[in-house]
């Protein structure tokens, strides 16, 4: 059986997961491929840095570069992670003309058409499943599984540690910060937690299925982003009384030219966003709960698909990195080192829409004087922005100076919506911040 060398950077969780795959597994996928994988070097920090996984220390080094430069290594695994001497680390292997597997979503996010185009010059690939969802082959599902279809909508839950706070929220009515001190304790949100709750982590990986959905390149500042800092546990009670689980959600439609409103068409531009959204209870997404993602995709000619599982972690994104080393290896076997590009632009006119001009549902909650004329000053706010409402909920047995008010409101764009919301916050009747949070009907 024909045999390739594997040289890894990054000795951590994801590098440790990978080699303690490949003991476990290698075999199994040596037979299914019909090629083996041999690790022959793996590049660390640090030899004496404390590890999940023990690794002998004949394999270890801390010199990336003289990994890279083996001529004995055929494929370059780069699980450093980081967008500073990542780069450099991938484009040198590139240059060598040598396949490099990542599970880098910060650096495909922002660096992604250069290391693209810099595998496309150099005649080798750039594999990458594990940046996104995880184990969830949804890379691979968007590249060849769908190759045949247009993309019309993706809806991503991305990030495990604000689909677990958001999902404790709701089981326990407990507040925000009390769920994200919890979590910080088990390990389950980083200290800081600012690119988990604060919506990046989640751009970073709508940003690259967006692209590779939609043949143009769509970099990280198109993309609007709100994390879940604002989420109270009064929203998601609220929410659930109307039909409605909140979850943090990747958004990705193709509009279709001329009207934002009809069945999707070619032409239109994309609009790319991660927010809170409600979703409603029958939906498949609602569903989704504690640390696990889930990813919904709607092809022109497929309908609609589901992909659901964990998001992250040591084994969920070996298990990616390892359908990635099978695919560089067979490649190389069949002598077809860019069989399928890792990224192909095929959109000239591709465009992202500004979210200003997206058009949606929305949740607005309010703390108002409870005294007699309020609600006529909000909806005549609306009524100016030509924003209409479908439902009020003004719940009883709330005492002090403000009460909570809760309205639905009916499709409208979000330019209008913002300039309704400026109005509204400065009634004097309005005694915080209005709270403002998009519904998804997924049509």
């Amino acid at each position: 059986m024909q045999q390739v060398n594997l040289g890894m950077i990054g000795g951590g969780t994801v590098g440790g997961g990978v080699f303690q795959a490949l003991q476990r597994n290698g075999d199994l996928l040596a037979a299914r491929a019909g090629v083996g994988v041999r690790l022959q070097r793996i590049a660390v920090k640090a030899l004496d840095e404390p590890r999940k996984v023990e690794i002998p220390p004949a394999l270890l080094t801390t010199d990336w570069r003289s990994v890279v430069a083996d001529p004995q290594v055929h494929i370059v695994a780069e699980l450093a992670g980081g967008t500073g001497i990542a780069r450099e680390m991938i484009l040198t292997a590139l240059k060598l003309g040598k396949p490099v597997v990542t599970a880098n979503k910060a650096l495909l996010s922002a660096c992604g058409e250069e290391l693209f185009a810099a595998a496309r010059e150099h005649g080798t690939n750039l594999y990458y499943e594990a940046s996104v969802a995880g184990g969830i082959p949804i890379i691979k599902s968007l590249r060849e599984g769908f190759i045949g279809n247009r993309i019309l909508r993706i809806y991503g839950i991305v990030n495990g540690t604000c689909n677990y706070i958001l999902t404790r929220m709701q089981l326990e009515g407990a507040e925000f910060a009390d769920v994200l001190a919890d979590a910080q304790r088990q390990g389950y949100a980083e200290t800081p937690p600012d690119l988990d709750i604060d919506g990046h982590d989640s751009l970073h990986k709508i940003g690259i299925l967006a692209s590779l959905a939609h043949g143009f390149w769509v970099k990280p500042g198109q993309i609007h982003v709100e994390g879940i800092r604002n989420i109270s546990k009064m929203d998601i009670q609220f929410a659930g009384r109307l039909g409605y689980a909140i979850k943090l959600l990747g958004v990705v439609k193709k509009m279709p030219a001329g009207t934002r409103r009809t069945a999707p068409a070619n032409g239109g531009p994309v609009q790319v966003a991660v927010h809170p959204a409600l979703i409603p209870h029958t939906h498949v997404l609602a569903s989704v709960n504690d640390t696990f993602n889930a990813v919904f995709v709607r092809g022109d000619v497929v309908g609609d698909t589901v992909f659901y599982g964990r998001g992250a972690g040591q084994d969920p994104t070996a298990s990616a990195v390892l359908s990635d080393l099978a695919d560089a290896a067979l490649d190389l076997k069949l002598g077809t080192r860019n069989r399928l590009p890792p990224f192909v632009p095929h959109e000239r006119n591709g465009r992202v829409l500004p979210m200003a001009d997206a058009v949606s549902r929305f949740y607005l909650r309010l703390s108002v004087a409870d005294r007699p004329g309020v609600l006529a000053k909000v909806a005549a706010a609306l009524a100016r922005n030509k924003i209409g409402i479908s439902s009020v909920i003004q719940p009883e047995g709330h005492e002090g100076a403000s009460v909570p008010l809760i309205l639905m409101i009916h499709d409208a764009p979000n330019r209008a919506m913002s300039r309704a919301l400026a109005h509204i916050g400065r009634l004097p009747a309005v005694k915080a911040p209005p709270v403002m949070i998009r519904v998804e009907n997924f049509e």
